[in-house]
This record gives structure tokens, C-alpha cells and sequence, in this order.
């Protein structure tokens, strides 16, 4: 991951718990947690929380505004679906 500013490993994190949290909470920087050498979690700030959810919602309006745009009005039943499904 390019935007990791730093890694750190399960073992060192729990030493470093309150140091690494200041981190990502104060200096905005996401820390990257490994374990047995690979990324398997990273820690961000709440200002970088905040920001992916913001970006979530956006992509998710515009994909409901898409959608909605492109709805013909056609209905299928449920039963009609599964037929078709199993066939």
C-alpha cells in the first residue's frame, strides 16, 4: 500500500500501543500492522475515518442516481426471477 506512512509488527504494536495511536491520531499517519510478515491491518486517525466514509457515501449516491437514471420501469415477480434463475 502506497499511503502506509509506517509498519509496524503485532509484537512491536503492543509495546508501542499508545506511541502508535498518537501517531495515527495526531500526525495523521497510517500505520501499517503486519503479522508473519505481511499487512494484515492498518491504522488510521478518525480525520481519515471520516473521510473514507464521506467517499463511500458519495460513490454510493452516485451509483443510486445511476441507477435510477437507467430504471425503465420494468418489474419482474419473484417467482418469474427464480424460474428464470433455475432454467
Amino acid at each position: 500500500m502506497d499511503t502506509v506512512t509506517f509498519e509496524i509488527t503485532t509484537r512491536d504494536l503492543r509495546g508501542q500501543l499508545s506511541d502508535v495511536v498518537s501517531r495515527a491520531m495526531y500526525a495523521g499517519e497510517r500505520i501499517g500492522v503486519t503479522r508473519n510478515g505481511k499487512l494484515a491491518a492498518v491504522l488510521v486517525g478518525p480525520a481519515d475515518l471520516e473521510a473514507l466514509e464521506e467517499y463511500e457515501m458519495a460513490q454510493d449516491a452516485a451509483a443510486y442516481r445511476e441507477a435510477k437514471a437507467e430504471d425503465d420501469g420494468t418489474r419482474v415477480k419473484l417467482d418469474e426471477l427464480r424460474a428464470d434463475l433455475d432454467a
